[in-house]
């Protein structure tokens, strides 16, 4: 809370003001603090009450320095007859200090003044040797140890408050930070399921359609005409469940279940992609079976987009499918021909490769693609290694 010097904040200008003029009211009253002889006479004490309203104008561009020409003037006031309202504006110079000072003054400040406080009340209290000295203590206590105590319970209390606030800030940026990160990976999901649901069908639809385009032959595009309505209907189906789920996990938009694809669908997977036209070869080793939703679900997704990558890009040949139980782990296995494709091919843009590493990373599972060296010649591998915890085996969600 330590100010730099600038120009006089407007509230200390009024609290010098309403200072000054309340001593002027009070010497133009004949009010001063002893009715005694001193050694200035009655107008000197105007003298330190302007110089203390001057001071107020520093209470919190320069609280410390405000302070230490404050005592000099208060110590110089006791000369005069004094007058209160100069002794008040030294009290809201302790004040100020510990409160708009540096955090070593705002320590220092209540332990000085309470040590002076102590001094003075057993020095006159060993001067007078009366009771009355301890009056002198009080006031002295008043002056100085009251408005720094004060102070240090108003700035802990400010920097209470600032910590909350910053706390509440940090929360809410936190909060914020963890809403746009499931908002990423809620979108990143849902990029899997539409691209794994809807790539297979839409590959097939492009594929079947460019020879249909490019053979003039009818025998032969009516199969493409057959195979793209069946992908259709398909890609339609799916689209329907992918829009149910996002409506409602529990349900689709009419109220029946959605429910996730399994290991025991890789067969019609396999049909389908027989019907598209790929030669596909599938084993399925024992003890594949209930396994936890998210890894069959992974599984039957690898599988899937394995497939639709082997129809657009594979060559001739067949493709071998295998998944089965290892220490701990499901494996899945797709090795396709990689070669130069003859005849219609779809386009790729590598989001399927992206979304089955996802997956597999989401399940702390191992994950690897690439041309490799086969018996028959090279071929394109996709491998992915899911851990299973025997633990979660036979949970369905």
């Amino acid at each position: 809370m330590p100010l730099s010097p600038s120009r006089p904040h407007r509230d200390d200008v009024r609290i010098a003001a309403v200072g000054l003029l309340g001593g002027l009211l009070l010497w133009a009253l004949g009010l001063t603090n002893s009715q005694g002889w001193r050694v200035l006479g009655d107008g000197w004490l105007l003298v330190p009450l302007c110089a203390m309203a001057g001071l107020e104008l520093l209470r919190r561009t320069a609280p410390q320095t405000a302070l230490v020409l404050g005592t000099l003037v208060l110590i110089a006031d006791q000369f005069t007859l004094g007058s209160l309202a100069t002794t008040l504006m030294f009290t809201d110079l302790v004040y100020a200090a510990v409160l708009y000072g540096t955090p070593a003054a705002a320590r220092r400040i209540p332990v000085t003044t309470a040590l002076i406080t102590i001094a003075v009340t057993l020095g006159f209290l060993a001067w007078f040797r009366r009771p009355e000295a301890l009056l002198i203590g009080v006031v002295t206590g008043l002056v100085s140890f009251a408005p720094a105590a004060t102070g240090v319970l108003v700035r802990n209390h400010r920097e209470a408050a600032e910590s909350a606030r910053l706390r509440a800030e940090q929360t809410a940026l936190l909060a914020e930070m963890d809403r746009t990160q499931a908002v990423v990976a809620e979108r990143a999901r849902m990029a899997r399921e539409l691209h794994d649901m809807v790539a297979n069908h839409l590959s097939a639809i492009a594929i079947h359609s460019t020879a249909a385009i490019s053979l003039d032959d009818p025998r032969t595009t009516r199969q493409a005409l057959t195979v793209i309505r069946e992908n259709s209907v398909e890609g339609l189906a799916e689209m329907r469940r992918l829009i149910g789920i996002l409506r409602d996990d529990s349900g689709d938009s009419r109220g029946e279940p959605v429910a996730a694809p399994t290991l025991d669908g890789l067969g019609a997977l396999v049909e389908q992609s027989r019907t598209n036209g790929l030669d596909v070869a599938l084993t399925v080793g024992a003890g594949v079976g209930g396994l936890p939703a998210p890894i069959e679900l992974a599984a039957y997704r690898i599988v899937q987009e394995s497939l639709t990558n082997a129809l657009k890009h594979a060559s001739h040949g067949t493709v071998f499918v295998a998944v089965h139980r290892t220490d701990g782990a499901l494996t899945v296995r797709v090795t396709s021909p990689y070669g130069d494709l003859d005849g219609p091919r779809a386009p790729g843009s590598g989001a399927g490769l992206i979304g089955m590493r996802e997956r597999t990373a989401l399940l702390h599972g191992l994950f690897e693609a690439g041309p490799e060296s086969g018996p028959d010649g090279k071929i394109w591998q996709v491998r992915a290694e899911l851990p299973v915890d025997p633990a979660d085996e036979g949970v369905s969600e």
